[in-house]
């Protein structure tokens, strides 16, 4: 290694350039205070390894592959100038001086990589690296001893007062290694005892890293042999709280193996955590943008074609054509948006028939970003267990819904779930948060807690309607039995699609078929020629569409305002059902997904029409029919076979587009100002 004093040079050059002296000098004014008396100064650097790179190569190597000796120099090289220039006047000696080096980023070399799929990691060296993946556990903020002040016990060593003997916490060190009753002098060898009232505390945070692809094995579609494992990360001082349970994060940290006999626990202490979300396609396939083309004539036919295409080889053609529109619905506009807003669409679907509705869910499940398939008998939301890594609180440990952050939790079907357990769901799906009760005995502390993590997924379920009544259901709007599902739940999930065929027997014929032909790899009948889709193509679609920005026109808007107006006042006066905000913002939801499914960036009046009759269809499901009178399946009112399927559809949503504006003009109060008569 170079000489040591012209790596403090070098040093010093580096934080002359970077403006690392005026930031040192602007965290020394603190610690002038007369009212204060540190034993352990505590300074942030920020290093830019390349930068440091050229004022020094042996510098900016010994940065890159021993963070210690580094952090080291830079102690030394800011004692060097916090004496020279008088900034702190009561530091005494450099070991009062604790240096953090934040990295700005590392090089973009498999070296600096931790993949959390690699082993073995006991092998590596102590370097700093960058690593991404899910939190899947996180504690509370515990304190740790940041830094201590030692005297000697020998009245007669010089070390007896002053900061000679500080002790400061160092990457991968445990409590022990810094407090302890055995450290002895090193002058006269004597015992050395801690002086407690110059001890600092800081705050720490254990959070559990996995891979993001172990949620892949939790969408239900893969059965891997691959077993992923899960790495504890140390958050410290102003990394505590930066990271949420459930998200995704890019990190910088430096490895440590922390002996703890028999055993080897590897952690990773951070430096630089930043959010991390996967890259929204910039464009979709030629054969999408060639039927963007060939629909371009109606507003409405390009998500008709794209409903009907999609998951053909799970259920017949034309099938299900409603659910297949909702759940790519939910797919649009479960993101959040550029002012960290989350919106999301909860779907549950009314059926008989809940294998091919749970084979479609669980098809579209593959298309979301995070998709997590949940178990009835896997925790739900969150669960505790003491932490294993000498902190002595609780780890809270995400459930499938906060593994599903940004995506979607499939539940499944709803009669698998006990009361409590519906409970439970009702209250999370009104209020969007779940909460934490942490004993306080249990873990280690003197009073109860209780911590809440806000919910930020779409919930997909599913109820057999047959399961209750013991009969298929009505055919009558508004009677459908809904099996174990209370109507205050049905509420709480905001949008209710009721899948039903008009002839069982045919409904069943149709799927055997179907089912023998994929079976035999053989040519399926096309419902719509020419137009298939692979799933590639569909997750292209989705993830572009997305990243959409979408805004609401004022025709859209009046609208979705009129409607809700109006709904509100019949509903209310002659049902007494109680229309609340989350009706509006369903409507909105699904008029912007609507839009953004279509490949536009205006929300449209015809957006705001199939809004209108998909929340139209799910409130009449679970309180009866209004006054605005339509078709059980409004969407799809007609069948999409032949040549003028999709035309008829458009004149038949035409038609339900004049119903409700008559409806509105009809009930909301004030719609005259807004909505001309045709």
């Amino acid at each position: 290694m170079a000489d040591v004093l012209s790596l403090k040079q070098s040093i010093l050059i580096y934080l002359e350039r970077s403006g690392g002296l005026e930031r040192l000098a602007e965290d020394c004014e603190p610690y002038n205070d007369p009212q204060r008396t540190e034993a352990v100064y505590r300074f942030n650097v920020s290093v830019h390894p390349s930068d440091v790179m050229e004022v020094d190569p042996e510098l900016g190597d010994c940065l890159l592959h021993d963070p210690l000796t580094a952090t080291t120099l830079f102690q030394s090289a800011c004692f060097q100038v916090i004496k020279s220039l008088s900034l702190i006047g009561k530091l005494q000696t450099e070991s009062q001086v604790n240096v953090i080096l934040n990295y700005t980023h590392l090089p973009p070399f498999p070296e600096y990589t931790l993949d959390l799929c690699r082993f073995p990691r006991v092998h590596r060296p102590v370097r700093p690296v960058s690593m991404e993946g899910l939190v899947i556990a996180i504690t509370r903020v515990t304190k740790y001893t940041q830094g201590a002040r030692f005297l000697c016990t020998n009245d007669d060593c010089p070390s007896a007062g002053g900061f000679h003997h500080i002790r400061v916490h160092t990457p991968g060190a445990t409590e022990s290694a810094v407090v302890r009753n055995d450290f002895s002098c090193t002058n006269c060898r004597s015992p050395l005892t801690e002086d407690v009232k110059f001890r600092v505390l800081g705050d720490k945070q254990l959070v559990e890293l996995i891979h993001a692809e172990a949620l892949d094995v939790l969408t239900g579609r893969h059965q891997s042999s691959l077993r992923y494992q899960s790495v504890t990360l140390f958050l410290r001082d102003e990394l505590c709280n930066s990271m949420r349970i459930g998200r995704r994060y890019r990190l910088l940290g430096i490895p440590a193996h922390v002996h703890k006999w028999p055993n080897i626990a590897c952690s990773v202490e951070a430096n630089r955590v930043q959010p991390w979300k996967p890259e929204c396609k910039e464009a979709i396939s030629a054969s999408f943008q060639r039927l963007l083309r060939e629909t371009s004539s109606s507003l409405w036919r390009f998500s008709a074609v794209v409903a009907h295409c999609f998951g053909l080889h799970v259920a017949p053609p034309g099938s299900y054509n409603t659910l297949k529109l909702s759940l790519l619905l939910s797919l649009m506009q479960t993101t959040t948006d550029a002012e960290d807003t989350f919106h999301n669409v909860d779907l549950l679907v009314v059926t008989t028939d809940t294998l091919i509705v749970d084979r479609l869910m669980t098809y579209s499940l593959s298309l979301a970003c995070c998709g997590v398939k949940h178990q009835a008998s896997a925790e739900m939301f969150a669960s505790l267990s003491h932490d294993e890594h000498g902190a002595g609180t609780a780890s809270i440990h995400a459930g499938s819904a906060l593994l599903a952050t940004e995506g979607i939790c499939m539940l499944g079907e709803l009669n698998r779930y006990k009361k409590d357990k519906l409970e439970t769901l009702q209250s999370v799906l009104e209020s969007r948060t779940v909460s934490v009760f942490i004993p306080g005995k249990k873990y280690g502390e003197d009073a109860d807690q209780q911590l809440s993590f806000p919910v930020q997924c779409s919930f997909w379920a599913l109820t057999d309607s047959y399961h209750r009544s013991g009969r298929a259901d009505c055919t009558l709007l508004g009677a459908a039995e809904m099996g174990p599902v209370p109507v205050q739940l049905a509420d709480a999930f905001g949008l209710v699609v009721q899948c039903k065929d008009d002839v069982a027997e045919r409904a069943l014929l149709a799927q055997t078929v179907h089912t023998l032909q994929q079976a035999i790899r053989a040519q399926r009948p096309q419902r719509l020629p020419c137009w298939e889709f692979s799933t590639q193509e569909f997750q292209e679609l989705v993830s572009h569409a997305q990243g959409l920005q979408v805004e609401l026109s004022p025709a859209a808007e009046k609208i979705i305002h009129g409607y809700y107006m109006a709904t509100r006042r019949v509903r209310t006066q002659s049902q007494g059902v109680n229309v609340t905000v989350a009706s509006i913002k369903l409507l909105i939801s699904l008029a912007e997904a609507h839009c953004k499914l279509c490949l536009r960036t205006l929300v449209l009046e015809e957006d705001a029409v199939i809004a209108v009759l998909l929340c139209e269809n799910s409130v009449t499901l679970k309180h009866g029919a209004s006054a605005l009178v339509i078709p059980p399946d409004a969407v799809f009112p007609c069948d999409l076979a032949g040549g003028d399927g999709l035309h008829k559809r458009d004149a038949m949503l035409d038609e339900l587009h004049q119903n409700i504006l008559r409806f509105i003009y009809a009930y909301a109060p004030g719609a005259g100002t807004y909505i001309t008569e045709e």
